[in-house]
C-alpha cells in the first residue's frame, strides 16, 4: 500500500522540526488523573519520563514553558484542588513558569493561553507534549494551527488509552496514539518522534 500525500505537502507547509531553543514549550494535562484510576493511560510513566527530559532541555535552553491543566470541577478525576488533578511531580512547574487552566480539549478555547504566549513574546513555533494524544494534544495542535502557530508534537512525551471502536472492537492504545499523531502530522503540525529530535 502506498501512502497518500499529506495535506502539509499539498499546501507546502513543510516538515522541518524547530529547535527547542527557538520555540515555546506547552505541557498539556500532565496530571495525576492519567497515572492512576479510571483514566490511567498505557505508557503514562514512560511518557512522563520523556516529558521530564523535554522539560529539562527546555529549561536549559531558556525556552519559555507553559503548563496547561484541565479543571473538571470538584470530586472529578480532573479536580485541580485535589491530588488526583495536580500536575505530576516529575514535570511540576517551577517559579516563573505560567500555568493555564482549561475546561475543554483545545487549550486555546476560552483560556488565556494565547494572551500568555503574546506576553512571553512567543514566536510561531510551539512544542507540545502531554495527555491524551488523541484528545487534548490533538485538539490543542489544531487550535494552534488555526491561530497561525506552527505546532510540533513530541511523540514519546504523549500517551493515551485503549477505547472501543464503532464496530465494537477494542482499539489498542498504541493504534489510537499512532492514528492521532498521524492526524496531526497530516495537516496541523510536525511530529518529533523523540525529545532528542529537537536538539
Amino acid at each position: 500500500m502506498t501512502a497518500s500525500t499529506t495535506l502539509r505537502d499539498v499546501f507546502g507547509l513543510g516538515s522541518q522540526l524547530p529547535r527547542l531553543g527557538d520555540a515555546t514549550l506547552i505541557m498539556i494535562d500532565f496530571q495525576n488523573t492519567y497515572t492512576t484510576g479510571v483514566l490511567a493511560l498505557d505508557g503514562a510513566y514512560e511518557a512522563l519520563a520523556a516529558a521530564a527530559r523535554l522539560l529539562a532541555a527546555a529549561r536549559a535552553a531558556g525556552t519559555p514553558v507553559i503548563h496547561v491543566i484541565n479543571d473538571g470541577g470538584e470530586n472529578t478525576p480532573y479536580d485541580i484542588r485535589a491530588e488526583i488533578g495536580a500536575i505530576c511531580a516529575e514535570v511540576a512547574p517551577i517559579e516563573g513558569e505560567r500555568v493555564v487552566v482549561k475546561q475543554v480539549p483545545n487549550s486555546f478555547h476560552d483560556t488565556d493561553l494565547e494572551k500568555t504566549l503574546r506576553e512571553l513574546g512567543a514566536g510561531a513555533d510551539l512544542v507540545l507534549a502531554g495527555f491524551m494524544t488523541h484528545m487534548c494534544v490533538t485538539f490543542t495542535a489544531q487550535g494552534a494551527f488555526n491561530l497561525g502557530y506552527r505546532p510540533t508534537v513530541v511523540a514519546e512525551a504523549t500517551a493515551t488509552r485503549p477505547l472501543t471502536a464503532p464496530d465494537g472492537t477494542v482499539l489498542p492504545s498504541a493504534a489510537l496514539h499512532a492514528a492521532a499523531l498521524t492526524t496531526i502530522g497530516d495537516l496541523f503540525g510536525t511530529i518529533a518522534p523523540t525529545v532528542d529530535d529537537l536538539a
